[in-house]
């Protein structure tokens, strides 16, 4: 059976780490404050804003929060950033996804400063991970990477099947995985003999959005599987990408539906607002 790798405790052993950190960089004079950014009232999205707010306050950096209305209009919302961007007492800035469809998702992005994109989503960081320079990483394949190794599994030479090519996920992810020198195969939506490739991988990670997808027929016996997708079903149910029941029991480590991957996006995401008490 199984090693089932604990989100919840990982994440909270980095948040416990960055609350110490944070209270010594204080004692140096050194602030940090994340600037929240809301439009319209999703239930899912209220959620996620008060989860980061609850994690600001816990580690002792501030949380600044903006809700701007359904109706607000885009250029509202550059010129909120541009006055978050001037603002140095600000040292991150997120804007909650998704935005209104009268809104562009990719403009957004680009109008936060670098250097305040402490989701990793900016062009600029982005290339900065493709060529191996500093810059923030995306939130949650840098707590998948914080999930391996602080379970005590080696990447180093590891076959790794991404299922997935997302900006968000996919794409960093296969990045992250070839930085800590595994062999890295990416996979989607147009791959063909899908089953025969996941097999092959001593690290499978996935992250495609599809309910229970992976069955045991994609896991090679041994290997590790991080399930990146969360689905909720009519009693409020909550499920991966990856059908778990069939799959641990042939897996070596897996990350479970609640309690794996999510609470790591979180705890990274703090841990992006610190960096920028260091330097």
């Amino acid at each position: 059976m199984a090693e089932r790798i604990d989100g919840k405790k990982i994440s909270a052993e980095i948040k416990e780490e960055l609350k110490t950190e944070v209270a010594a960089l204080k004692e140096q004079g050194k602030e940090a404050a994340l600037a929240v950014i809301q439009v319209g009232a999703d239930p899912a999205s209220s959620v996620y804003v008060r989860n980061k707010k609850k994690a600001c306050e816990y580690i002792g950096i501030k949380s600044l929060s903006y809700e701007l209305s359904e109706t607000s209009t885009e250029q509202e919302l550059l010129d909120l950033i541009e006055q978050l961007n001037k603002d140095d007492a600000v040292n991150g800035i997120l804007v909650q996804l998704p935005l209104p469809e009268h809104m562009d998702e990719d403009k957004v992005i680009k109008a936060i400063s670098p250097q305040k994109d402490v989701d990793g989503f900016h062009p600029q960081n982005v290339g900065a991970l493709v060529i191996g320079q500093e810059g923030f990483v995306s939130c949650t394949p840098a707590g998948i990477i914080q999930l391996l190794k602080r379970s005590g599994i080696e990447i180093e030479g590891k076959n790794c099947v991404v299922v997935g090519r997302s900006n968000i996920v996919g794409k960093p992810m296969a990045l992250l995985m070839l930085r800590e020198n595994a062999t890295v195969t990416v996979t989607h939506s147009k791959t063909r003999n899908l089953k025969e490739i996941c097999k092959e991988a001593d690290i499978l990670i996935v992250a495609i959005g599809k309910k229970e997808f992976i069955t045991k027929e994609y896991v090679k016996e041994g290997a590790v599987v991080i399930d990146v997708g969360i689905h909720r079903d009519e009693n409020n149910k909550l499920s991966g990408d990856v059908k778990f029941d069939e799959v641990e029991p042939i897996a070596s480590a897996i990350t479970p539906v609640p309690g794996g991957v999510g609470p790591m996006t979180i705890a990274m995401l703090m841990n992006n607002c610190v960096s920028t008490m260091r330097k």
